[in-house]
């Protein structure tokens, strides 16, 4: 880190970002590793299961859209607290009154949906300090948040097992309450900050095709990262019989290395132009999840597999938001809002299909081949479009795409 990027922005702001959308992660992704634990206590069905997991998911994705705009109108300051202050108190009224049915998982999800909408609070909250010429930087710090995914998978399961589920709530509470302490004192507002959006912009957005194709490219990445990292704690219980703490370890190690390789893919697209690196991507992704879907019999087969898959969406992920200033340069803060949105609500569906064909087959075979077949799409999909793009976009943008 150079010290022009240093003397560029505001150093403990983009700390604070970076913990803040950290924690978050954590917290957004905790019923994850913790699925077939509070599932066999509440005595739900895979599908119930799987909706448990799902619904943070579907509530970031929609937050997401809601506190970003909350955060235009206020500040990316005041929006912050305020998420944070809702997830606090949620998981204090979770861990002081306890959980008890499955309804009860759902309304938690919910509110835990605030967690994952941290993306539209952080990213603006530290970029807006920074220069065009430090904006990947910043953005990459700040971002590389999504690694709190991580801890949840390594520490989750193994305290529910020592003090119970109920109590991991309690836990999760020592580090939040620390993070707002210091996003209170170290996070500020930069002194210019571009003018709120409005519902037409978003409006204005979603009637160029262009758009729906990046909202689609990055819920096969994002969503199937996201929904792939939280559907494999159950994944590995069930299909190798993996008690839950080895299952959140198989699964911290797939989602450190697609949270790893997030960053190191926008750094793969600017070298080898983003169409190239995110066809690359689909390729990989495609090939791993549909191999684990004949029957591994080895589980450590299987995680290999899954890790390769991970590593490859989570690079995809950095590849398409390396595209997306080309394309939308004017619009960037609309466009990352809806695909954002996107992204989560690919995660939702993904989660959610794999529990509904887990049900109704008693395997997974067919879901994960279906998301397979979904990273093909989008392969042609791109392939079409980037013929188009060659001349829509111009010869400079055409040059950084390598199209």
């Amino acid at each position: 880190m150079n010290s022009s990027f240093l003397k560029a922005g505001h150093t403990p702001t983009l700390f604070a970002a970076f913990l803040y959308f950290d924690l978050s992660f954590m917290v957004w992704y905790l019923l994850g590793p913790m699925a077939v634990q509070i599932a066999t206590d509440l005595q739900l069905t895979t599908q119930q299961r799987s909706m448990m997991v799902a619904t943070p998911i579907l509530a970031g994705a929609v937050f997401r859209l809601i506190l970003g705009l909350f955060a235009d109108r206020t500040s990316p300051k005041t929006a912050g607290i305020f998420g944070q202050c809702v997830v606090i108190a949620a998981l204090a009224v979770a861990w002081l009154a306890g959980v008890h049915s499955y309804e009860q998982t759902l309304l938690l999800g919910l509110f835990l949906g605030f967690a994952g909408a941290s993306f539209a609070v952080a990213l603006p909250l530290a970029s807006q300090w920074y220069p065009p010429q430090h904006q990947g930087k910043a953005m990459g710090i700040a971002g590389a948040g999504n690694s709190g995914t991580v801890f949840a998978a390594l520490f989750a399961p193994a305290l529910a097992k020592m003090f119970g589920w109920n109590d991991v709530f309690g836990f999760a509470l020592i580090p939040l309450v620390i993070t707002l302490a210091l996003f209170v004192l170290c996070a500020r507002n930069a002194p210019r900050r571009p003018a709120p959006k409005r519902m037409a912009d978003y409006a204005r957005a979603l009637g160029d095709k262009d758009s729906w194709w990046f909202m689609f490219f990055y819920s096969v990445t994002f969503g199937g990262f996201l929904g792939l990292a939280s559907a494999l704690p159950g994944y590995f219980h069930d299909q190798y019989g993996l008690d839950p703490v080895t299952a959140g370890y198989y699964t911290a190690a797939c989602v450190f290395g697609g949270s790893l390789f997030r960053p190191l893919g926008g750094a793969l697209a600017d070298r080898i132009g983003g169409i190239r690196s995110l066809l690359a991507m689909y390729t990989l992704a495609a090939i791993c999840i549909a191999a684990v879907g004949f029957h591994i019999s080895s589980s450590l087969v299987a995680l290999s597999l899954f890790v390769v898959a991970l590593l490859s969406l989570g690079a995809g992920n950095g590849a398409v938001f390396q595209l997306v200033p080309q394309r939308f340069h004017r619009e960037i803060g609309v466009m990352t809002g809806l695909i954002g949105m996107a992204g989560g609500i690919g995660g939702f569906l993904l989660v959610s299909g794999l529990g509904a064909v887990k049900q109704a087959t008693g395997d997974y075979q067919l879901g994960l081949w279906l998301f397979a077949s979904l990273a093909v799409v989008a392969w042609f999909g791109l392939c079409g479009v980037k013929r188009r793009w060659r001349t829509t976009w111009g010869s400079a943008a055409s040059t950084a795409a390598r199209v």
